[in-house]
């Protein structure tokens, strides 16, 4: 077959140049419309129960993680020139296209009670700005009488205040929001240089914003480096400019259409998706590698150009072919999680791996028709003598000290099998980033000063209409004894729900005293129903804002600290039990929810799924190897020396404290593709030697480690280049997962060429064959 399909290639070289250029063209085409996700990434399946529950509260309040937050600390807060300047700030943020609404100090408002017309009046506190200290310090007084806004937009005992500033739901999830949140961090920054002062920027659009940003220049910082290594290694292995830019050029074309891909299936560049293009460069580069070696080893062999050509394809492209099927189901089977950030990531992946196989299958062969035959000296390094005596202390070992190599990986597996029991499960929102980074000390401040940012939902369904308020506001007590229940955490903020607004109403409806701020009795929140009952305007508003239109159901809005995935299962234990006996299940149906536990809780999910997918990338990848031998024993055992070096990565995660994330979990279905390429090369050249030339199982194993060992090497050191790339990514994740891939890569070319073919002659060996060199 692969003799027609070498035949094939360079008799219609033309016709599948027209079709590569083609589609190359459309593909580029495609590819110029791609666009960043500005999205919130989906981790959780949509029918997961936690993420079903956020859903439906986004359904009925809108969007949870739309607030940013300007924060800023002064003991001088209320000096006349700073806080009128401060409350500029604030107004001009307010003018800004794409924002909703602005809380901060300089639109503070309160209630009056208006007995002619039997209702509540809101009233600004500052109605023009104030000109000299005495105002200032009197709106102050203002400002301290209204516990509503104590904990929310001011914190009195640290002199810290907020800009608390709303985003509208269109501009959240477009670009325009990187615009808006620099626009604003702009305006902020003249407050800032004007008075020396430090201001604290966070809340999810500002989060969101500077993750993507460092992500769109990350993205081409990968592919600038991924471009340069691959281009200087093969300088060294070649010494040829021609093929070592032909390498490179076909491997682009590769991108082109991965990224096409991308937008011709709707997707958008995202956390994931982005790192496929730089992976790809350096998954792409070794097919050429082992067909250009192939190639120059058959003219070295005084075969002529096209038959050099045609046996480059025999041989390499079944091998090649099996190892990127392998490679690419190391990336597909994340189809089977049904989360949408990683079958995005998985599925192009998987197609762009073929893809690029397919290009170099007919691009190299057909340029290398057209191309004069290399000379001796760009030949030379197949000679391998800088590789030659570790392949024959290889071959030493495999034939006279598998004895000693079978104990070595066992005590490797028990090593890596102590460190994996101290790899534990922890994400945080931030955890990417260094410590040092502004958005993660920035943060700090938040929970500090204002027990964080990151929003947490409890959403409360009391099954009937107006049951909020109905049966004498049993609701309202309801939701104040959970109040005070969360006020003993103090990873919560201070809420905002009706029971706060009520509190705000009988205040007022008291005449405005501080002592008044408190959920009155029954009688009493019958008295002030008569005044709240029907209000219009801005308060009214801003009530129905924790109501759905039948006031059945309600949601109390909490900030909380950035906790990480298992103190927030620890929290949710000693919650979830409280909820419950305050609200009965049989009578009330109490979500907790919002934008921080879904993310949280996101890691969960992906560990549970490493395990599946890892599993089922295991069985196809062996069921693959099928194509080369009938052999259960040879299947099964091959499988060792992929899975070994990711028990040694996972080891070393454990006793480097490299906690399990969504980016470090997929070292290990991407690793166990890639580690398995290796295996399909030795094993397609270890069955060539012994069915198709008939030698004995030692010297085809010999022939297998000479033959393979000198790509296999190349392979890795450009693999091990390629991913070591990533460790210069500011994420912590992204570079933890460049350093381990790298290390895993390694290893699995070592037991590639050392374990695998002393399990050969083991299992050759129990067969009665000869195993001893002649």
């Amino acid at each position: 077959m692969w003799n027609k399909i070498a035949t094939a290639i360079i008799r219609y070289r033309l016709l599948w140049v027209g079709l590569v250029l083609v589609s190359t063209v459309f593909m580029a085409y495609e590819a110029s419309k791609i666009e960043l996700s500005y999205q919130f990434a989906r981790i959780l399946p949509s029918n997961d129960p936690t993420e079903k529950e956020y859903q439906a509260f986004r359904k009925l309040f809108g969007e949870d993680g739309s607030v940013m937050v300007i924060g800023w600390q002064d003991a001088e807060l209320f000096e006349a020139n700073k806080f009128r300047d401060w409350c500029k700030l604030s107004q001009e943020i307010k003018q800004k296209k794409g924002i909703k609404t602005v809380l901060s100090l300089a639109n503070l408002s309160k209630l009056e009670r208006n007995d002619s017309l039997r209702r509540f009046d809101l009233i600004p506190l500052i109605k023009e700005l104030p000109k000299t200290q005495a105002e200032v310090d009197s709106l102050k007084k203002e400002i301290n009488n209204l516990p509503i806004y104590e904990g929310l937009v001011i914190n009195s005992q640290t002199n810290a205040t907020l800009i608390v500033i709303t985003f509208n739901d269109k501009e959240l999830n477009s670009k325009n929001r990187l615009t808006i949140v620099g626009d604003i961090e702009t305006m902020a920054e003249k407050f800032a240089t004007k008075y020396q002062t430090d201001l604290h920027y966070s809340g999810m659009p500002y989060i969101r914003t500077v993750n993507m940003k460092k992500i769109s220049s990350e993205m081409e910082l990968f592919m600038g480096l991924a471009v340069l290594v691959t281009l200087v290694i093969l300088w060294a292995f070649f010494r040829s400019l021609r093929l070592t830019l032909l390498s490179i050029v076909v491997v682009l074309i590769g991108v082109v259409f991965s990224v096409g891909l991308l937008h011709l299936f709707g997707y958008k560049i995202t956390a994931l998706t982005g790192l496929i293009p730089p992976l790809l460069i350096v998954i792409g580069v070794p097919n050429c590698v082992f067909l250009i070696n192939k190639y120059q080893g058959e003219l070295k062999a005084n075969r002529s150009k096209d038959d050099s050509i045609r046996e480059m394809i025999r041989q390499i492209g079944l091998s090649t072919f099996l190892a990127n099927m392998t490679t690419a189901i190391g990336f597909g089977v994340f189809y089977f999680t049904n989360s949408s950030l990683l079958v995005e990531f998985g599925v192009v992946a998987a197609i762009s791996v073929m893809i690029t196989y397919v290009l170099c299958l007919l691009l190299l062969p057909i340029t290398l028709h057209y191309m004069d035959v290399p000379k001796s000296r760009h030949m030379k390094h197949l000679d391998g003598k800088w590789a030659s005596g570790f392949l024959k202390t290889v071959n030493h070992l495999v034939h006279y000290r598998r004895k000693e190599i079978y104990i070595s990986m066992v005590l490797l597996i028990v090593i890596s099998a102590y460190g994996m029991t101290k790899i534990k499960t922890i994400g945080y929102v931030v955890d990417d980033l260094p410590k040092k980074d502004v958005v993660y000390t920035d943060l700090r401040f938040f929970e500090k000063n204002f027990h964080g940012v990151l929003p947490f939902e409890v959403m409360v369904d009391t099954k009937k209409r107006n049951g909020v308020f109905g049966d004498e506001a049993r609701t309202l007590y309801k939701i104040k004894s959970l109040q005070n229940e969360m006020a003993k955490f103090p990873e919560f903020s201070k809420p905002v729900s009706v029971v706060e607004a009520t509190r705000f109403l009988y205040q007022a409806y008291r005449g405005g005293d501080a002592k008044y701020y408190a959920l009155p009795g029954v009688m009493e929140l019958n008295k002030l129903n008569s005044f709240a009952q029907g209000q219009q305007g801005a308060l009214g508003k801003q009530t129905n804002a924790f109501l759905n239109q039948d006031k059945r159901v309600t949601r109390v809005s909490f900030q909380m600290a950035d906790v990480g995935s298992e103190k927030i299962k620890e929290l949710m234990n000693k919650i979830r039990p409280k909820v419950d006996s305050i609200f009965s299940p049989a009578e009330y149906k109490v979500s907790l929810t919002g934008h921080s536990l879904v993310f949280l809780k996101s890691n969960d999910y992906l560990l549970s799924n490493l395990y599946e997918s890892l599993l089922i990338a295991i069985i196809l990848i062996a069921i693959v190897g099928m194509v080369l031998f009938r052999s259960i024993p040879i299947i099964l055992l091959s499988k060792l020396p992929c899975l070994i070096p990711l028990a040694l990565t996972a080891g070393i995660m454990g006793y480097f404290g490299i906690y399990f994330k969504p980016t470090t979990i997929l070292i290990f279905s991407i690793t166990f593709g890639i580690a398995s390429d290796g295996t399909v090369y030795f094993l397609t050249r270890y069955r060539q030697e012994l069915y198709e030339k008939r030698l004995s199982p030692s010297q085809a194993v010999t022939n297998s480690i000479f033959g393979t060992g000198l790509s296999m090497i190349y392979t890795a050191v450009i693999l091990f280049s390629g991913f070591i790339i990533f460790a210069a990514s500011s994420f912590g994740g992204t570079a933890a997962m460049g350093v381990m891939v790298s290390i895993t890569l390694l290893v699995a070319m070592c037991t590639n060429l050392i374990l695998l073919p002393a399990l050969l002659l083991s299992i050759a060996k129990r067969q009665g064959k000869e195993v001893v060199p002649s």
